[in-house]
């Protein structure tokens, strides 16, 4: 089995704290609500929210052909609210990269001086032997990620209570 690692970082004006609880605490009701237009639904179909929790996402990511990303499951690996940092694996998906195993996202905020975060993300893309995998591919998902980071961030600028 290969391995292909991707590290990638996004600024994003929230503190960390915040950023934290809605990407890896709280996703189940966030997420939704700040992501209407791509997100369904979010639950947990197996344990307490803690690692080894399994999370699907159903998604709206549905093109006019009927063809596209409509769930996906996640199991939460690591938790560390001290550090802010959180990883997950993509376990299961409707729309599976051929010849992948699986991958593993870590994710670390850290705060900036100007009281928002950089978000550090490494995906670890774990490939099945004699399988090769586009780096373009592994590029859109971070890209994907950018926009997530980028709509909670309009979220709470628009709502700096919740």
């Amino acid at each position: 089995m290969g391995l292909v690692t991707f590290e990638n970082e996004f600024s994003v004006a929230v503190p960390p704290a915040k950023l934290f609880k809605v990407y890896c605490l709280e996703t189940d009701t966030l997420i939704p609500k700040i992501l209407p237009q791509s997100i369904k639904s979010s639950e947990i179909i197996e344990g307490n929210g803690g690692p080894g929790t399994i999370r699907k996402l159903i998604t709206l990511l549905i093109s006019l052909a009927g063809k596209g990303l409509t769930y996906v499951k996640q199991k939460i690996e690591t938790i560390d609210e001290e550090n802010f940092a959180y990883s997950f694996s993509l376990i299961e998906s409707n729309v599976w990269m051929e010849g992948v195993e699986k991958v593993i996202f870590e994710h670390t905020f850290v705060p900036t001086p100007e009281g928002g975060s950089i978000c550090k993300r490494t995906s670890k893309y774990y490939i099945k032997d004699g399988a090769e995998i586009k780096e373009d591919q592994i590029k859109k998902d971070g890209k994907k990620t950018e926009g997530l980071f980028k709509a909670v961030e309009a979220y709470f600028l628009a709502n700096p209570d919740a």
